[in-house]
């Protein structure tokens, strides 16, 4: 299987002159800023992949699906490691901006409020930009422009249902679990924390003792399960992480305390380390319930979806609304169907090739499925 590679020597390094020249880019309005008068070619562009840090596997995916569309392509990609700062990833973005090619963009945001200014930012600059998983619900891409091509993600709501009802019944739907969603300022950890609030009025007994949120990071999540393990001890049955990379922190933490093989675990993203563990039935086999979806693919679609639009292939006006506010296919997995899933991870190469051939709307298994936004009910916020 393809894993992602090593990230060593991705950090960029910008400097703070180049951002200051970009001032529109802090500006609360998408109103008045340029768009691109002509189509672009290849040779004018830089791929531009932002992600929230390098330690959690899906960052690192979402790093080689970039590269691996770059090749493909014939464009330079630069990378952004926000490492879990909304000002680093910002400054950086706004460095590259300043460098003179016309940049494509693909930003897995480190909060939902970053959002507005880096589409400002690549708005004057002449770029186009696509944001995975977090942004405000009111930025909508039809309000900025074609500069803002689409914003896309998998439902977090269908998420959270899908492993809190494979953990419910893990635990014989009875017993205390603990939580731990991403960052607080995230539409993609609130909305699966939703969809888990929601799965557990259909099991009564399952109680839900804590919630910490981890940052999706993996040494935040393995501290947070420490001190829920002092906390609770044995009254912990089972563990729901917003994802994989935390999900791994916190099984270290039961590893340690002697509690691997009592508890069981959930999450979303089936990384790597997830799928060793689930093949290896490491803790008896404590992981019951993953979500599939994978990061090249999410910054593959991102990236080939603003290029579309920056090389005049489509116009991102004339696309009905759920080509520009996107939902896109997630699978339920089980220990008992994973091996249905592992092939796409086989040929990384091979998969951006269907993808450009095929486009960004119809490639599986993560096709368009909806449009618009996920709406949280009061109950489960």
């Amino acid at each position: 299987m393809s894993l992602p590679k090593k990230l060593k020597g991705l950090q960029l390094t910008v400097a703070v002159a180049a951002a200051a020249s970009l001032m529109l880019a802090g500006c609360s309005s998408t109103a008045g800023a340029p768009t691109a008068a002509a189509p672009l070619s290849a040779k004018d562009l830089v791929f531009v992949c932002s992600v929230i840090n390098t330690t959690n596997p899906y960052f690192a995916a979402n790093i080689e699906g970039c590269q691996a569309l770059g090749k493909k392509l014939g464009v330079p990609v630069e990378v952004v490691d926000s490492q879990g700062s909304s000002q680093v990833e910002i400054s950086k973005i706004q460095a590259i901006l300043a460098k003179g090619k016309k940049a494509v963009v693909f930003v897995n945001t480190v909060a939902s409020s970053d959002a507005p200014t880096i589409v400002n930012a690549v708005k004057a600059a002449g770029g186009f930009v696509t944001i995975w998983w977090n942004k405000p619900d009111n930025l909508k891409p039809q309000d900025v422009g074609n500069n803002f091509v689409a914003f896309q993600k998998h439902s977090g709501i269908d998420s959270g249902k899908c492993t809190t009802k494979a953990l419910s019944t893990a635990i014989g739907d009875k017993g205390g679990i603990i939580a731990l969603p991403g960052t607080q300022d995230s539409t993609t950890s609130q909305t699966r924390v939703a969809g888990l609030k929601e799965e557990l009025v259909a099991h009564p007994n399952v109680q839900l003792l804590d919630t910490r949120p981890s940052n999706w990071d993996p040494q935040v999540a393995y501290k947070n399960a420490k001190d829920l393990i002092a906390k609770y001890g044995d009254q912990i049955k089972g563990v729901w992480t917003a994802d994989d990379g935390m999900q791994i922190g916190a099984m270290q933490a039961f590893k340690e305390a002697g509690m691997l093989d009592k508890v069981k675990f959930v999450s979303d993203g089936l990384y790597p380390p997830t799928i060793a563990a689930m093949k290896a039935n490491e803790g008896n086999g404590a992981i019951v319930g993953e979500t599939f979806h994978r990061g090249y693919m999410a910054s593959a679609i991102g990236l080939y979806t603003a290029y579309l639009a920056a090389t005049g292939a489509i116009d991102p006006s004339k696309l009905p609304a759920e080509k520009r506010d996107s939902m896109f296919k997630i699978s339920c997995v089980t220990p008992q169907n994973l091996d249905e899933f592992l092939k796409w991870d086989d040929n990384v190469a091979g998969w951006v090739d269907n993808l450009v051939k095929t486009g960004p709307w119809d490639t599986e298994p993560v096709p368009l499925v909806a449009g618009g936004s996920e709406i949280i009910k009061p109950e489960f916020k």
